[in-house]
């Protein structure tokens, strides 16, 4: 593609590298035939081609931001699978980020936008603040039908019916391996994972300590800064990730990581780009240090043995439907290893036609699109429920409570399942208990050390 920046304008390090990913793209309109949106509206400014078209021309012309140009943007998911798809390599996800936040700088969206915007980016990051919102809105709930505003009723209708009481597993502290040791690791435990899935970090840590590895959750460390970054919000999305680069990085200065764990996909194709985010400045090389270290938890189990699965354990033959998240199988590459250690412990898997589309989750795009996100959910529920699945699994909490919101089957984290089959407990959605009882650092996790001062 032609562009015509001019030298004062490529300057600006976000323009230059928007000028070199438009000027890889070749119009071969490949990307429409896998984005979600685009088969869901059939409008070609819905369409990764067509969103690169409208970014280039509000770019170059250094133009404040139409309302239509911001309504297709805004209803892109972030999904990715056009880079999946694109023969030229074109890195849209660094052009939209760039658009999002040029959007944010320039564009002043109506009152109640604004407004619920600034909301989310209050509460999602902080599972305190979260917790409390969900409590809230389980109280109005029944009282939804009477709200207009459709982006309203999806934040009531999101509350789930239960919220697992709050895991002291996610607080600050080391958790000893079980086994001899093989190497030490922080565990990113997340924002909105903690307040909505304490069961997810609990089997991690299970597992990973089974398998002989330390695992750390490091002071200071807290939200990836993925929820605020996709709103175009880089005050907030920065400063969330600066905070998780300086825990992480005095971990890696005392003690040392082989790793930093993610089991919320979202967050590994945020954590793995922060050597992109910051890049120009002063925290470059410690951001591009926690980028390289950074792995979903599949990647890692992947480099271990996990061991052999008793014959007659109920988990061996269960059909389990795999869902592969966006953010797994197109952010972050990550395809082969999710299905191959279900296979190896015994699981029977499944997967969907149209593999590669969005459930509709992404990120807070089911809260701000309900419509279009509504759309994918029935689409991604329907050919998950055809393969007739004893059980769903993913690797992103996103993606669990959108598609457990669509269907009656249970659906659980990979790692559930790979720490039940290999000596964990059964996950909950399975034991027919939707809450978990509280459990103790000490009873829960023997060999655990506490650090103070918990970042909310």
């Amino acid at each position: 593609m032609q562009t015509n920046f001019t030298p004062a304008q490529l300057e600006d390090p976000g323009t230059a590298t928007a000028n070199k990913i438009l000027r890889a793209c070749v119009h071969c309109g490949f990307c429409t035939a896998t984005c979600p949106t685009y088969q869901v509206l059939g409008d070609e400014l819905d369409s990764p081609r067509g969103r690169i078209y409208l970014i280039k021309d509000m770019l170059e012309n250094e133009r404040v931001p139409d309302a239509k140009t911001v309504k297709h943007i805004d209803r892109c998911l972030s999904c990715l699978a056009c880079m999946t798809t694109c023969p030229s390599g074109v890195h849209y996800m660094h052009l939209l980020d760039h658009a999002r936040a040029y959007i944010e700088t320039h564009y002043r969206r109506p009152w109640h936008d604004r407004a619920l915007r600034a909301l989310l980016a209050r509460i999602l990051p902080y599972p305190g603040r979260f917790r409390l919102a969900m409590m809230g809105a389980k109280i109005a709930r029944p009282f939804r039908r009477l709200i207009p505003d459709a982006r309203l009723r999806a934040m009531l209708e999101m509350a789930p019916k239960h919220l697992p009481p709050v895991s002291p597993n996610d607080r600050p502290q080391t958790f000893a391996p079980a086994a001899p040791r093989r190497m030490r690791v922080a565990l990113m435990t997340g924002c909105a994972q903690r307040a909505l899935n304490t069961d997810i970090n609990d089997a991690t840590i299970r597992l990973l300590r089974r398998l002989g590895v330390e695992v750390v959750v490091a002071k200071d460390a807290g939200c990836c800064g993925a929820l605020t970054h996709h709103m175009g919000r880089e005050d907030d999305s920065h400063a969330a990730a600066e905070a998780n680069i300086r825990a992480w990085e005095a971990e890696i200065d005392g003690e040392g990581l082989d790793a930093i764990v993610i089991n919320t996909s979202g967050c590994g194709t945020t954590v793995k780009d922060y050597g992109h985010m910051f890049r120009d400045s002063d925290i470059a090389g410690p951001a591009e240090t926690v980028a390289g270290l950074a792995m979903d938890i599949t990647e890692l189990l992947a480099k271990l043995d996990l061991p052999e699965v008793a014959p007659d354990h109920p988990a061996r033959g269960m059909r389990v439907a795999y869902h592969a998240a966006c953010s797994l199988q197109h952010g972050q590459k990550v395809t082969d290893p999710p299905k191959a250690l279900l296979k190896a412990a015994g699981f029977e898997v499944l997967l969907p036609a149209d593999a590669h589309l969005c459930c509709g989750s992404a990120g807070t795009y089911n809260l701000m699109q309900p419509e279009i996100s509504g759309q994918l959910k029935t689409r991604k529920v329907a050919t998950l429920e055809a393969l007739r699945p004893e059980v769903i699994a993913a690797g992103n909490i996103g993606c669990m409570m959108q598609i457990g919101s669509g269907t009656g089957v249970p659906v659980v984290h990979s790692v559930e399942l790979l720490d039940w089959a290999t000596g964990g407990p059964v996950p909950p959605a399975l034991s027919g208990d939707p809450l978990p009882q509280p459990r103790s650092v000490s009873g829960a996790m023997p060999g655990a050390r506490p650090v103070p001062n918990l970042r909310d």
